[in-house]
Order: structure tokens, then C-alpha cells, then sequence
């Protein structure tokens, strides 16, 4: 008996035999439906893993950006000292390498009241050049203007805090402080009025509800710090290099300042934020984990289905590499069409995320991703070509892995007791 000859891998008639199981008949009807849930789970898990991980990384790029755009890369101190040599040290910080712009600034806890509303605030005493190239600030401001800020003696607050005082541009409001003068009867509280010059939207509700710039010289006469201010906040060119910055600003500085950075202000929340990220990577990837185990049940069916006809083929000198690779071909077409459709899902969904989520909002009469809750005003999604790379990569490897077992079974059926009782 001549021997036979394997076939050229991956030839012609593999395909075809791969594309007619996939094409399930009328009897086989269970197969081909285990089939079509095999393939959903796939797009449906890769298109849920592209989703969220965009997501969770255009909420933290938001968050960044708001948080960075506002506060300063790294903040300047005195500690037992009032911070009165500012103007000097402000010129020594500048000249630090990697420093785009050093800002003096007051702060204070106030309350800020209407004829209809008090409330909790943050002041901040900043000089109008400064208020300027914060873009955050200068590029979303809604009612009034920046110009002569300095000279106006009035104060720039934020959409959300303006409208639930129930006030516009041009009308006063009172700003009280706890720490007023000593009297000998104790602390009087410190209260002033002062008009509305500028209305901003910054994006991130915490900021628009509680955020209250004043011009520097007006902060420094109300908070009774003549001639000082409390810290600088510095801006340097690249916020990942910020160690080098800090070390940089500690030399030009001197002894009698200390730093912290972004990272040291901010740990707890961006520590939050990565971890969240990573777990539900983790758990949404048994999404496609379990697709992947839907692919090897159903291939194992359609084998022991296909009993008769892969004898048929042995016994026509098909080798067992031959019937391998027509059940390999069938399973991993499954895993890669589902992948690519889900890739193809993610991707659309995220590019139009906001509309689909103002679109879910609406038809279900409810807010869907509330701005008082999760800060931001919009849903953001930023998709990472890396990420979303390893994630279809990871949905084709396990897809291929899933089939080798059943299609190694189908390899080493033995043909004569297949057709035994035929």
C-alpha cells in the first residue's frame, strides 16, 4: 500500500471543508448555535474591554488635565515663616530648569453668600497675567472677562457656583472669613462685599461650585497678609520629569523652602484610579475567557458530529495534519471574525460615546454619568493603541488556543471505529 502524502498546509480544499461547518445544516442546528454565541461573547467581550479601559483612561486624562490645568506642577513653601521674599523667590524659581512660569498665590477657606444662597468656597488671590496663562481658566470663561482683573476689585467664580446663588456677571456678592480681626471679646469674622467681573466653566464640577479667584493685592489686604503670600505654585514643562524639577527649584530656592509635587497632593486619588483600571481588566477579561471556552464545547460537539465524514476523509488519504488544521481553521475563525467585529464595535462606540450616552440619558429620563458624582461634565473615552492592541491580541491567542484541543481530538479519531456501525 503506497503511502500517503501530506497535503500542502492550509491548502484550498481545508478551507472549504472549514467554511461548511461553519455554514451548520438544518439537523445541525444546535452546533451552529452554540457558534453564533461563541462569536458574540468574543465581539461582545473585546468591544466591553475596549470600552471601559477607554473609558477609565479618558477619566483619568480628564482628571489630569483639570487638576494639572488649575493647580501647579509643583508647590513652593515656607514652614514658621511668612512667605514675605516671594518677589525674590519667584525670580530664582523661574530661572530652574524645566520652570515655564512660577505664580504667587494666597488661599483661604471662606463662605460666599447671595440674597438667596451661602455656601462653602475656596479663594484664591492670584495676579491677573498669572489667571491669564492658566488656559484652563482664560480659554473657558462664559460671561465677563479677564482684562483689568487686577484693577476691578472684583472676583472670577465658577458656572456652578454662580447659578446656585442665582447670580450673573456685574452683581455683588459677600465673602465672610472666620479669620477676621482679634477683639477682646475674640476673633470677629471678617466680611466684604464685592462684584462679579467673571463667570468660568472649567469642565469638572468640584472646581465650577467651589473655586473663587480674587486679584493677588485685594487677597493680601482682605486675609490681612500684607506684602506675602502663602505658596508658588510652579509650572514646569514636563509633569512625569517633576523630580528633577523639584531638585532643580530646592537649588535655586535655597535652605528655607520646601516642595511637593503633583504626584505627592494627588497619590491617594491617582492610586485609587490605576487600581480600579487594572481589576476590572482583570475581571472583564474572563468576558472573553469564557467565549473562549464556548468555542472549545462547541468544537468538540461539531467533532463528535462530524465523526462519519472525518473517517470518510482519512480513509480518502487525508492526513491527520489535514483534519487538524480544517477544524483549527473553524474554531479560530470564530475567535478572529468575533474579535475584529468587536474591535470594530469598541471603537465606533468610544469615537461616540457622548452622544450615545446623552442619547441613553434621554430615553431614559435619567442623568447617566452625573457630574456631581464623577466630577466631569462629560463621559470622556481615550483609546490607547497599545492597550487596545494587547487586548485584541489576547482575544486571537486564546481564540487559536481554544481550538487545538478539539482539533487534536478530531486528529486522532480512529476511522475504522467510526464507521463501525455506520
Amino acid at each position: 500500500m503506497a503511502a500517503t502524502t501530506d497535503t500542502k498546509p492550509f491548502a484550498p480544499f481545508e478551507w472549504m471543508l472549514a467554511s461548511r461547518y461553519l455554514r451548520a445544516r438544518r439537523k445541525e442546528g444546535f452546533v451552529s448555535v452554540i457558534a453564533a454565541v461563541s462569536f458574540l461573547g468574543i465581539m461582545l467581550g473585546v468591544a466591553t474591554l475596549i470600552i471601559v479601559m477607554a473609558v477609565m483612561n479618558g477619566f483619568r486624562k480628564d482628571l489630569f488635565s483639570k487638576i494639572l490645568g488649575l493647580n501647579g506642577h509643583v508647590v513652593v513653601y515656607k514652614i514658621g515663616a511668612p512667605f514675605n521674599d516671594y518677589p525674590d523667590i519667584t525670580k530664582a524659581v523661574s530661572t530652574a530648569k524645566g520652570v515655564e512660569r512660577a505664580i504667587p498665590l494666597i488661599e483661604g477657606q471662606v463662605m460666599v453668600s447671595s440674597t438667596v444662597q451661602a455656601l462653602g468656597a475656596a479663594v484664591r488671590g492670584i495676579g491677573e497675567e498669572d489667571l491669564k496663562h492658566l488656559k484652563l481658566v482664560a480659554d473657558n470663561i462664559r460671561f465677563g472677562t479677564l482684562d483689568g482683573f487686577d484693577q476691578s476689585g472684583g472676583l472670577a467664580i465658577g458656572t456652578r457656583l454662580a447659578n446656585m446663588l442665582r447670580i450673573s456677571v456685574g452683581d455683588p456678592i459677600t465673602i465672610i472669613s472666620p479669620r477676621g480681626a482679634a477683639t477682646p471679646f475674640g476673633t470677629a469674622p471678617r466680611s466684604k462685599t464685592y462684584p462679579v467681573t467673571t463667570i468660568f466653566e472649567l469642565g469638572m464640577s468640584e472646581y465650577d461650585k467651589t473655586m473663587i479667584f480674587m486679584p493677588l493685592g485685594e487677597a493680601q489686604r482682605y486675609f490681612s497678609k500684607p506684602n506675602e503670600v502663602d505658596i508658588l505654585e510652579v509650572v514646569i514643562s514636563d509633569p512625569e520629569d517633576v523630580d528633577n524639577a523639584a531638585r532643580s527649584i530646592r537649588t535655586v530656592a535655597g535652605p528655607t523652602i520646601n516642595v511637593t509635587d503633583w504626584r505627592q497632593r494627588n497619590e491617594t486619588f491617582f492610586t485609587v484610579l490605576e487600581v480600579e483600571r487594572n481589576v476590572m481588566f482583570i475581571i472583564l477579561s474572563l468576558i472573553v475567557l469564557v467565549a473562549a471556552l464556548n468555542i472549545i464545547s462547541g468544537l468538540m460537539m461539531l467533532v463528535k458530529d462530524k465523526g462519519r465524514d472525518i473517517a470518510v476523509l482519512r480513509t480518502m488519504g487525508a492526513s491527520k495534519g489535514s483534519v487538524m488544521r480544517i477544524f483549527l481553521i473553524t474554531g479560530a475563525s470564530i475567535g478572529i471574525v468575533g474579535t475584529i467585529a468587536g474591535l470594530i464595535i469598541g471603537v465606533v462606540f468610544c469615537a461616540n460615546i457622548e452622544e450615545i450616552r446623552q442619547f441613553v440619558a434621554w430615553a431614559a429620563g435619567t442623568k447617566v454619568f452625573d457630574p456631581n458624582v464623577y466630577y466631569l461634565t462629560r463621559l470622556p473615552a481615550d483609546i490607547n493603541p497599545v492597550e487596545t492592541g494587547s487586548i485584541v491580541l489576547m482575544a486571537l491567542v486564546l481564540s487559536v488556543l481554544a481550538t487545538i484541543y478539539p482539533s487534536w481530538r478530531a486528529s486522532r479519531l480512529d476511522p475504522v471505529e467510526a464507521l463501525r456501525y455506520e
